[in-house]
């Protein structure tokens, strides 16, 4: 009998070597869709005993403990983050946690597509597809913000800096529309300055 396989949205696909950033695919990473009350002391501490921290609370932030993270998405939803293979137990686990508590909480590993950027440019090649300030400070290490990218709609984390370590979550329909715009657009020979007067590239 054949073993089953992950299939992703961009299994198979590569970035070509001409790009100014580093572009790939995660797909060992599951997600769980968390909805509670942030205000429920109960809801609160059930999330924090199986997840191992505490939900952000504050707009756009995001926690971590060991290989577990929540992002936060509007005060009473946060994108839970994993091994793909511990999905599964995490998920029965926040049940059983929360089955006497007003929750929501289901797996969502299949729905969106990650792909992660790296490298100095990462943030002015972003910048060419969505009107948000990424160089202000406001976007620093653990940012998380729901964004129009490309005119679709997308979520950026910002995993590190220095240098840049994005990942932004596209709904897998979306996901070759989105490899294939960072093809065209993260090419070295269209890289830009945010600021400043822009060397005109040999043609």
């Amino acid at each position: 009998m054949s073993e089953a396989q992950l299939e992703t949205a961009l299994t198979g696909r590569e970035a070509p070597g001409d790009l100014a950033i580093e572009i790939r695919e995660l797909t060992t990473r599951g997600m769980i869709d968390l909805r509670g009350d942030a205000g429920d002391g109960k809801f609160m501490a059930a999330a924090k005993d199986v997840l191992g921290l505490d939900l952000p609370t504050a707009p756009r932030t995001s926690a971590a403990w060991g290989e577990v993270q929540a992002l936060w998405l509007s005060p009473d939803q946060w994108l839970i983050l994993c091994p793909r293979a511990r999905t599964e137990e995490l998920l029965a686990a926040l049940r059983q946690a929360l089955a006497q508590i007003h929750s929501f909480a289901v797996d969502v590993s299949d729905m969106r597509t990650i792909i992660r950027l790296e490298g100095h440019a990462a943030r002015s090649v972003l910048l060419k597809g969505c009107s948000l300030d990424l160089l202000s400070p406001d976007y620093a290490a653990g940012t998380v913000r729901r964004l129009r990218f490309a005119e679709i709609a997308a979520l950026l984390h910002i995993v590190s800096e220095r240098p840049d370590v994005l990942d932004l979550y596209v709904f897998r329909s979306y996901a070759d529309y989105a490899w294939e715009w960072f093809l065209a657009n993260g090419r070295a020979v269209a890289a830009i300055q945010p600021f400043g007067q822009q060397a005109v590239p040999a043609v």
